[in-house]
């Protein structure tokens, strides 16, 4: 519980500070199609850090090894999807790019598990 809720700390204060640099130490050294890029990656990496919070706050109440996966899948998405993004923004390097797809399956999944654990709780 207290891992989520700590691990949701830290990357909504990386999500907003890479959003502000994206807007202000980015703007005019990448192309608007490397800017939409950063700022999708800084988007899914809030609502998934929204979701790690929600996930440590359920847990408190509830503590379920769907909700563990959930927390941890919702990181590792962040990880790979908004990381790989992130990379790929500022390198180019389209191996980065492939990367993505595998943070939004474990984005999925996260949700799926999640979802399933309230049902089966609430």
């Amino acid at each position: 519980m207290k891992l989520f809720l700590m691990l949701g700390a830290i990357n909504g204060f990386l999500a907003v500070a890479l959003g502000a640099f994206g807007a202000h130490g980015l703007e005019g050294k990448l192309s608007e199609k490397a800017l939409g890029t950063w700022d999708k990656a800084v988007n899914y990496q809030m609502f998934h850090t929204m979701a790690l919070l929600v996930t440590g706050l359920l847990m408190a109440k509830w503590q379920s090894g769907g909700m563990v996966w959930a927390g941890w899948l919702f990181f590792i998405g962040i990880v790979l999807f908004s990381g790989s993004l992130y990379i790929y923004s500022v390198s180019g390097v389209k191996t980065f790019a492939m990367i993505t797809p595998f943070g939004g399956v474990a984005f999925l999944i996260g949700w799926v598990l999640l979802g399933y654990a309230v049902i089966k709780y609430l």
